[in-house]
């Protein structure tokens, strides 16, 4: 992000550092101080400038928008030209894929490896094979060396509790306060605010993975420097149209709200009202990430749900008509460009002109558990793996390694399945298009009986396909290079809906003379029953058990079929599937990833069941982290530099310093402020007042302050809550106000200060608990 640290501009103050959160509430004051100065003007001008500044949001929201869908367009085309030179090249214009090359089904345009090299040693099969193998393991190779150069190092100091698990990260004892405050009162002051030793330093690549989960830790209002950066959106861009044409089991959905993200936070720089203010900042970077969905699936209106189902942390009203404004700009410049060549903004569109039947919800029922219990299941299988494979001394050293390991596996085990080997895109829309002739989708995969006995070979094709692609699902998922995981979990999900449904058809060819089933079994083709409304079901059911979105997915499903008629189907198996994912996995696949990657997220959709109160978290107060001035308002600049130091070396870098007077709180001086003000003095080698002191006549302008007095930097009002409080409380002023820390009062005295961190950890660990 472009929060970074400008030391080099003194006047500039610094609010957000690395793994530090945003002050809402600050943010919140100043941008009403700043429209209160704009409208102080009632001239002509001064009202123009009004106009201007509120238009600046409709602005960035449509800027975002079109970037947004050129950057979706470049990467399809790329991708699946660069997919099809596995198998071949157009002879006539190389740059093209085998659809294009081909426009009108097979033709002697499109050559294989095979056709073009005379030398065969092995055969020609064996010739396509190896070409096929070094393209998929070199492609591989190559997204992840190019994601690698976005490798970001964390010092210990601002860690959470524990560290990637690809990195092999000796975490803290969960009941340690990482702050560096114990209720060991024997332990010295140094020991309790030093860090322990053993700790490495945290290493994360931003161009990896898919990127929701610290989409959602950023939102929620944690910084994390270098996610959302220029670098970061460039090379992410190219090294997933490098990682999806190599055929490995991603997808490119997910890498897309990332890369919308870097596309909000890099337009913010346009307008200094959204530059400067963090707070405004997610505004728009919520609306962008709604914006990836919306190119991503062709879906609008899902892009708007998901932007506030599972990326944003706030969402008012303007912000949500501001996303919906750059969803509809998105998917409407994406039309234009028309980057699959059929005029539509979707991946894949079928369409069901067969109504489903009312003994068919028992079955949809079904698939909803199936899909859920899919879902969760993968969660728990990608945590053993990580947890077991990814412990490995050399894979954890290597990330390269592993990809090559994956990518030699994938081509070994896709080139001989035809399913396998398809683009997920394409199989996806193979498994949900309907049998009825009447599709423009043909089945060109073969999944489409002519009768009751050609049910049992597709059912063995699908099985194997479905083992296949979900053990290639399990283990790709983590891997250094930019991945998804939506489209996959749709796709394994399709697979086993598929089988289901041809078993459905089976079953109602078997006994046509139940009346139940009235006149279903007696259509030209053996069955009324789609089997691909089954798959395009099971698709929604799983990747709603991976990733817990519910409306978000039936709308987006919607849109995809184009229909009303199955908004019932869809709809209750996507309930029935979240209902058995949660029973058998509480976590999704982006909760996972945020902790195992200790990213401070304190979510707001899940309150845990609290039974304590806020002494049960409050550590001893120790004179190191509070400013006493009941002798004097004066305090050594040295000392305030040394208790500065002992907040960074515990990590709080947003923290703050109380200010007691005779125990009684009356003021807290923030850690960045803090950092500001005393980086202004000449010399250290002074006191500073702090609090008392009338401003002198010559000190009326702001340019003759006197920079020894620390007053204006100080909060005179700190939010602080009684110890008795209960933990309900608390969690309500850091979810609903934002706050980065609450001050705690016993009688009306200062007991100790709680961080936001610390309430994270807290939380993390009555979860760890529960389980």
């Amino acid at each position: 992000m472009s929060d970074t640290k400008a030391s080099t501009v003194p006047d500039e103050r610094v609010w957000y550092d690395q793994f530090t959160s945003t002050d809402w509430v600050h943010d919140t004051i100043a941008d009403s101080h700043r429209v209160k100065a704009l409208r102080s003007r009632k001239d002509f001008w001064g009202r123009v400038r009004v106009m201007l500044d509120g238009c600046q949001g409709w602005i960035l929201s449509a800027v975002c928008g079109l970037v947004i869908a050129i950057i979706a367009y470049a990467i399809d085309v790329a991708e699946v030209t660069i997919f099809d030179f596995k198998d071949g090249y157009c002879s006539t214009a190389w740059y093209l894929n085998e659809k294009k090359c081909c426009r009108r089904g097979p033709c002697d345009d499109w050559r294989s490896w095979s056709q073009a090299f005379n030398y065969h040693p092995f055969g020609e099969k064996w010739t396509d094979f190896t070409i096929y193998l070094t393209c998929v393991v070199g492609l591989a190779l190559l997204s992840c060396w190019i994601a690698l150069g976005t490798k970001t190092v964390v010092p210990s100091a601002y860690q959470l509790t524990t560290l990637d698990e690809n990195l092999a990260a000796l975490p803290r004892e969960v009941g340690q306060p990482a702050d560096g405050n114990s209720t060991d009162d024997s332990a010295s002051p140094r020991q309790q605010d030093e860090p322990q030793q053993a700790s490495p330093p945290m290493i994360y690549y931003s161009a990896a993975g898919s990127g929701v989960a610290e989409v959602r830790v950023i939102l929620s209002g944690f910084v994390l420097h270098g996610f959302l950066g220029f670098q970061t959106l460039i090379i992410k861009s190219v090294a997933l149209v490098l990682s999806v044409a190599s055929g490995l089991s991603l997808g490119k959905e997910g890498p897309y709200v990332h890369i919308a993200a870097c596309v909000g936070n890099i337009a913010c720089r346009l307008f200094a009202k959204y530059d400067r203010n963090d707070a405004k900042r997610r505004e728009v970077l919520s609306a962008a990430a709604a914006a990836g969905v919306a190119v991503a699936f062709g879906a609008p209106l899902g892009g708007v749900l998901f932007g506030l189902e599972e990326v944003a942390y706030f969402f008012p009203a303007k912000t949500l008509f501001r996303t919906f404004f750059c969803c509809i700009i998105a998917a409407l410049s994406l039309k234009f460009l028309n980057p699959y060549g059929t005029h539509k903004i979707v991946m894949f569109q079928v369409r069901y002109l067969i109504d489903w039947e009312f003994f068919e919800l028992v079955s949809f029922v079904f698939v909803g558990v199936l899909g859920g219990a899919l879902g969760a299941l993968f969660i728990k299988a990608s945590k053993y793996w990580a947890q077991t494979f990814r412990r490995i001394p050399a894979i954890k050293s290597y990330p390269l390694l592993e990809v090559f390991l994956v990518a030699l596996v994938t081509g070994l085990m896709s080139y001989w399945n035809a399913l396998v080997k398809e683009p997920v895109a394409k199989l996806l829309l193979n498994l949900a298009s309907p049998c009825d002739g009447n599709d423009e989708n043909t089945d060109e995969l073969g999944l489409c009986p002519g009768s009751v006995n050609d049910i049992p070979p597709i059912l063995l094709t699908l099985f194997i396909a479905f083992l296949i692609k979900g053990f290639l699902t399990v283990i790709t998922f983590g891997i250094k290079v930019p991945a998804g995981i939506y489209i996959p979990s749709m796709v394994v999900g399709g697979l086993m809906g598929r089988i289901v449904g041809h078993l459905m058809q089976w079953f109602v060819l078997s006994v046509p003379q139940w009346s139940i089933f009235g006149n279903c079994a007696t259509a030209a083709d053996g069955s009324c029953i789609q089997p691909g409304v089954y798959g395009l079901i099971a698709a929604g059911a799983t990747m709603c058990g991976v990733t817990r979105l519910s409306l978000t997915l039936a709308v987006i499903l919607f849109e995809l079929t184009g229909s009303l008629d199955y908004v019932l189907p869809f709809s209750l198996t996507i309930l029935v599937a979240k209902w058995t994912a949660d029973a058998i996995e509480p976590s999704s696949i982006y909760d996972l990833l945020t902790n195992m990657n200790a990213y401070p997220f304190l979510d707001n959709k899940h309150k845990p069941v609290f039974t304590s109160n806020l002494a049960d978290i409050v550590t001893r107060t120790r004179r190191e982290r509070v400013i006493d001035i009941t002798n004097s308002p004066l305090v050594s600049a040295v000392s305030l530099r040394s208790k500065l130091e002992l907040l960074h070396r515990a990590g709080e870098l947003d923290g703050g310093l109380p200010i007691i007077r005779h125990e009684v709180l009356v003021g807290l001086i923030p850690a960045p402020d803090l950092e500001f003000a005393l980086d202004q003095l000449e010399d250290e080698q002074t006191s500073l007042c702090l609090m008392d002191r009338v401003p002198s006549i010559d000190e009326d302008d702001e340019d003759d302050a006197d920079p020894t007095d620390f007053t204006q930097y100080i909060d005179p009002a700190p939010v602080a809550l009684d110890i008795r409080s209960p933990m309900d409380l608390v969690y309500e002023c850091f979810v609903k106000l934002g706050l980065r820390y609450v001050c705690a009062l016993k009688d009306g005295k200062y007991r100790g200060m709680i961080h936001k961190k610390t309430f994270v950890r807290y939380i993390r660990q009555l979860e760890e608990e529960g389980e």
